[in-house]
């Protein structure tokens, strides 16, 4: 995109020389058109420069006619410009609204980044705690076992002697 606008600027300077050019010609023959008219309301002619005043309202006409033709390329020219630069202008903001939708994307997903970290960082202090409480539960549980393994141990050894004496008795 920045390569076309930068394509589009070129050429717009390009055409804007080739505008100020055509103005500085049209100054010209202004001038020389102020020029002709002098000569031409200047009553003491001779009669042998009547030619030349034939070649000079001549090319007064023809530079007349390059006038309107430079007035209409002009004209042309200028529709050209404003073109080009409403498609520069819509270009660029379109560029710029593109921009902003991605700050605003680009903000949306930090944030939503943030929250997980904190969900994360929440879910594994909960799984600490969890893992601390399963650990203490284990711990008791085999505490527990083992006294019911000595207690079972016991009661086979009463048992047994309890056998042992009914049978002694």
């Amino acid at each position: 995109m920045e390569a076309d606008v930068s394509e589009m600027r070129n050429e717009l300077q390009s055409r804007d020389g080739l505008w100020r050019r055509i103005q500085l010609e049209c100054q010209k023959l202004y001038t020389e058109l102020l020029k002709i008219k002098e000569y031409k309301n200047i009553q003491e002619i001779p009669i042998k420069h009547q030619s030349s005043c034939v070649q000079l309202t001549e090319q007064l006409e023809n530079k007349n006619t390059e006038l309107l033709l430079f007035a209409e390329s002009r004209e042309h020219q200028e529709e050209e410009l404003n073109k080009i630069r409403n498609h520069v202008y819509r270009e660029e903001q379109s560029r710029c609204s593109e921009q902003e939708r991605m700050k605003t994307e680009i903000s949306d997903l930090t944030e939503e980044l943030h929250q997980k970290e904190i969900t994360i960082a929440t879910i594994m202090e909960k799984a600490s705690l969890l893992e601390r409480q399963l650990k203490m539960e284990l711990e008791t549980k085999h505490k527990l076992l083992t006294k019911q393994q000595l207690l079972e141990f016991r009661y086979q050894v009463i048992k047994s002697e309890n056998t042992h004496l009914k049978e002694m008795v």
